[in-house]
């Protein structure tokens, strides 16, 4: 199961926000760049960053942070955030993104079908979930969608996986709402990746047994910038302990 460091970005800044909330942000670094190098130096072999700003509707986004993390980085980077029309989502793959990630867009079918034709394989949407209903705009708005339904849509849509995250466990430490992404995992046959909560080896530990019915990996941010868990000694738990090779890839 991969471990993958979030890097969410705000006025150029690396933060943590409480719950999706804007006014409950911690500022954990000026140097979002040498954030991704410190990240690929530890083990990490993939990177998560999300443009706060753009995914609120604010413009300019931090485009041109993005762009120099991915440079810098040098492993993969999937990137989320305001993701809302075709050119937007061709520009951030030239740039050198992994995948694109889309929330607020993908309640469209027809417009993630068309993007995910155009781009095989590179799309992964990212359902965020406020008791059970998918919620857009960066978490501003929930609609009547339920999670496992935009997921089933995602995966007919050709997505090539899900990030879940459970808005209330999101930077809580309180746990990942297992129940939750392993109803929504059972549900398609694409990818997962789990998000929101982990705050412990043990939380880690918990999500291993997800893998059987597919998740393959698990976004941590403030639990890692806080020390709350040492990077090298949560990649022992997923690679070190896992009992049977996941049964996909991400």
């Amino acid at each position: 199961m991969l471990l993958i460091p979030a890097i969410d970005l705000r006025n150029g800044r690396c933060v943590r926000l409480l719950q999706g909330r804007f006014d409950k942000e911690t500022v954990y670094s000026e140097d979002p760049e040498g954030t991704a190098r410190r990240w690929r130096q530890a083990g990490a072999r993939l990177l998560h960053v999300v443009d706060l700003d753009a995914a609120a509707g604010k413009t300019p986004g931090n485009g041109d942070v993005v762009a120099r993390i991915i440079r810098a980085a040098g492993i993969p980077v999937q990137v989320g955030g305001g993701l809302r029309d075709a050119e937007n989502i061709r520009r951030l793959l030239a740039r050198g993104a992994e995948r694109a990630i889309l929330g607020t867009a993908a309640c469209d079918a027809k417009f993630l079908s068309a993007v995910c034709r155009e781009h095989p394989q590179r799309i992964l949407v990212g359902i965020d979930a406020l008791e059970g209903r998918v919620a857009v705009q960066g978490w501003t708005r929930r609609t009547e969608i339920s999670a496992v339904e935009l997921a089933r849509r995602a995966e007919d849509c050709g997505a090539a996986g899900i990030i879940f995250t459970d808005i209330r466990r999101d930077g809580t430490r309180g746990g990942p709402n297992l129940a939750a992404t392993r109803l929504l995992a059972e549900a398609v046959s694409i990818p997962v990746i789990a998000s929101g909560g982990v705050g412990s080896l043990e939380h880690l530990r918990s999500l291993l047994s997800l893998e059987e019915v597919g998740v393959v990996g698990v976004i941590c941010g403030q639990a890692l910038y806080s020390g709350a868990i040492d990077f090298v000694e949560a990649l022992a738990v997923l690679e070190g302990e896992r009992k049977e090779p996941p049964c996909r890839h991400a």
